[in-house]
């Protein structure tokens, strides 16, 4: 079991990602972590075998994006695979800093018309496919910094770092706005979430039958959770679901095998014995990553 990081190309889904990982690993149990939009670029981070169990753990903030805004025209999906809905003048470029300012920190967005968001029990997207008119409420999201790369005439790169839930698109449109004109993101790419970075990821041309993968160890991306080496009758006991003593601070922990390989998910209670683990996740004979 492990975590694969992926480098997503443009063109298919996240779901198609990990098609291709079952493919390529023989193994149906394949899930991910924080969905790419289809146009997107970049790092998908997948978990294999009982590490999807470990999802719900996993440490993926902040997330750090490379974006291309294209001002000037607006589209219906707010990026470059959408129809042009709208033509703007010229970004007014003296606004840049405060702009910026504006869309940091804690801000309200309202998502993309074409976005996984759920309407009435459907996605927003399959509404607006269908020409129904979607309005979302506005959303908090954190965006902790601006880094302005390069920008020309009528574009400029950043890179990005925000909190999960962001869509970045909905960021290039309000941008357009706030500089006096309408922008779509031209082009997007995750560079990392969290501790986990694109440069360790595989290309999807190496996701083939028989060729040779590296699993991340789960416990690498679990940075917000305690660490508790479980003895040998520790083990024992997460196997039956029992309790085991609590060593180390923390309201969580991971609890791993001697040999670093994550056994569980523990939630500290309080007992007339002392501060023991709950385990909440128990993965029985996993094997460490390679």
């Amino acid at each position: 079991m492990g975590l694969l990081l992926v480098d997503k190309p443009a063109g298919i889904t996240s779901h198609d990602v990990v098609a291709r990982v079952r493919r390529a690993l023989r193994t149906k149990r394949v899930g991910h972590a924080g969905t790419l939009d289809p146009f997107a670029t970049g790092l998908l981070v997948c978990a294999v075998g009982q590490a999807t169990r470990l999802l719900p753990y996993v440490h993926g903030e902040p997330k750090v994006y490379r974006a291309r805004i294209a001002f000037g025209t607006a589209t219906d999906t707010d990026d470059a695979t959408g129809t042009v809905i709208a033509n703007g003048p010229r970004a007014d470029w003296e606004a840049l800093a405060d702009s910026l300012e504006r869309l940091t920190g804690r801000v309200q967005q309202i998502p993309p018309a074409y976005s996984a968001k759920h309407v009435d029990g459907q996605r927003a997207y399959a509404l607006a496919r269908r020409g129904n008119s979607v309005d979302l409420p506005p959303v908090d999201v954190v965006v902790h910094e601006w880094h302005v790369i390069n920008r020309g005439d009528d574009w400029l790169d950043a890179q990005i770092t925000c909190g999960g839930g962001t869509y970045v698109r909905a960021l290039a449109r309000d941008f357009g706005v706030a500089l006096g004109t309408v922008a779509h993101c031209a082009s997007l790419r995750r560079i990392s979430s969290g501790e986990l970075h694109v440069q360790h990821a595989t290309s999807m041309d190496a996701l083939t039958p028989d060729a040779p993968v590296t699993l991340l160890n789960p416990h690498a991306a679990m940075s917000t959770l305690a660490t508790e080496v479980v003895s040998a009758d520790g083990l024992m006991m997460l196997r039956v679901g029992r309790q085991i003593p609590a060593t180390v601070a923390g309201t969580r922990a991971a609890l791993v095998r001697a040999d670093g390989c994550v056994v569980g998910v523990g939630e500290r209670v309080i007992t007339d014995s002392g501060d023991r683990w709950q385990p909440r996740v128990v993965l029985l004979d996993a094997e460490p990553a390679s």
